[in-house]
């Protein structure tokens, strides 16, 4: 082990989700920085809503969602790999009630079901999701970027804490949470 305390694995755990998803954050730093990451940058003043992106809806774009909405925004959320009406699981909706947002109500959207306005600006937890997104005929002409790149620090991945460990699920919605708010001040256009 380690004598750093930031790469045992407990303490990677905690704030990466697991080793994989510090791997994956460090690509992403790389990928963004030399500009290989699908993003397509929307004009500020042209955003109008936020639209969270992740893979089954019911972590990390719904949190960020039902944040977005409570801050005044307007935004919605869909999953690469959803199913409509799915419902966010209980370490996730114990994560989000211990930082004042409930996600009890909030069924999962897949992206089939999502209809694009303009003025949207989708925004992804991993690069692989922009990939995704890019090749996605219904979708590719879509601004888009990371959502953790307004994250502080930027997080240009934010891994799924789908069955991972409770400590993650917060660290992870907490890292949403400072990016959603930042996305508050950069995109005025998006208010309510």
């Amino acid at each position: 082990m380690s004598d750093a305390p930031y790469l045992r694995p407990s303490s990677i755990a905690r704030r990466f989700g697991t080793s994989r998803g510090l791997v994956r954050l460090l690509l992403a730093h790389a990928q963004t920085a030399v500009g290989t990451a699908q993003i397509v940058r929307p004009e500020t003043a042209a955003v109008r809503r936020m639209v969270f992106v992740c893979q089954g809806n019911i972590c990390r774009s719904a949190f960020a969602e039902v944040l977005a909405h409570r801050l005044g925004l307007a935004s919605c959320s869909f999953g690469l790999s959803a199913t409509t009406g799915a419902s966010p699981p209980p370490p996730a909706i114990a994560a989000a009630d211990g930082l004042g947002i409930d996600l009890r109500p909030h069924g999962a959207t897949r992206w089939q079901d999502y209809t694009p306005r303009a003025g949207d600006l989708l925004l992804a937890m991993e690069v692989r999701q922009l990939d995704r997104i890019a090749a996605n005929p219904a979708l590719a002409a879509l601004p888009r970027s990371l959502l953790g790149l307004w994250a502080t620090p930027q997080r240009p991945h934010l891994h799924d804490p789908y069955s991972l460990s409770d400590a993650y699920m917060r660290t992870c919605f907490e890292v949403i949470g400072t990016a959603v708010t930042a996305l508050e001040q950069a995109f005025p256009g998006a208010k309510l």
